[in-house]
């Protein structure tokens, strides 16, 4: 049906198999990502307040060596996602300036008289506690942070960061050109997490923190590729 050959066929089964897309068995192979479609309809029945308590441990423990890398004057892009909320938990009470379309962050930080909290502009994505849309991406494009945390909802075998909702992926892309340093911060359950929207690729990033289990041999293509992998 397709005019090609079986050899060119399972090389293809075998580079997506290597990207995470699917799974091959015997006779054929399997989506391994959700579709678009499915994705949704999980959103709307998985609120954050719901992912909160998700990976808690290897969450708390990300943050924890993320705001490490955070010094007094600098200015802090934070993404959105419950990882983000959790290092701004540990900047509470510092002299620095955090950035952010993080309605769980603005929770976090607004009451701090120390810690000055800038709101990006934007429609509220009230499921996933976010702002989005133009307003937002105009926002970002006169941002210039010292480091921006970014989160993702995978990473593929292949150096791929990707995420599953389209206008979170095009704020992230944005967030990878407002900092001067960028920093993945992702558990070791993103690897490889799903996701059909690349971000970047792990050599756009200085830094990844991330948990024992991580794929090694994703985390090797990182170091490779120049991304230094700092272990929670």
């Amino acid at each position: 049906m397709l005019r090609v050959s079986a050899p060119t066929i399972r090389r293809d089964l075998e580079r997506l198999e290597s990207e995470g897309v699917l799974r091959r068995v015997h006779g054929g192979a399997f989506l391994t990502r959700t579709t678009r479609a499915e994705t949704a309809e999980a959103e709307a029945e998985a609120p954050f307040e719901d992912m909160v308590g998700d990976h808690a441990t290897e969450k708390n423990a990300v943050a924890a060596e993320a705001a490490k890398l955070v010094q007094p004057g600098h200015v802090v892009l934070l993404d959105i996602g419950t990882t983000t909320m959790r290092i701004a938990r540990q900047l509470r009470g510092r002299s620095i300036t955090v950035i952010t379309g993080n309605l769980a962050v603005l929770d976090v930080l607004r009451h701090d008289d120390v810690c000055g909290l800038v709101m990006l502009g934007g429609s509220v994505r009230r499921n996933y506690q976010s702002l989005v849309g133009p307003l937002t991406e105009d926002a970002l494009a006169s941002v210039n942070a010292d480091i921006a945390f970014l989160s993702c909802t995978g990473v593929r075998p292949d150096g791929s960061v990707v995420d599953d909702i389209s206008q979170e992926a095009t704020l992230k892309r944005a967030m990878v050109h407002s900092a001067d340093r960028v920093v993945l911060a992702a558990p070791a359950s993103k690897f490889p997490g799903t996701g059909s929207l690349r971000i970047c690729r792990v050599g756009d990033l200085n830094d990844i923190i991330t948990t024992a289990d991580a794929d090694e041999v994703t985390l090797d293509h990182a170091r490779q590729a120049g991304a230094n992998v700092i272990m929670a």
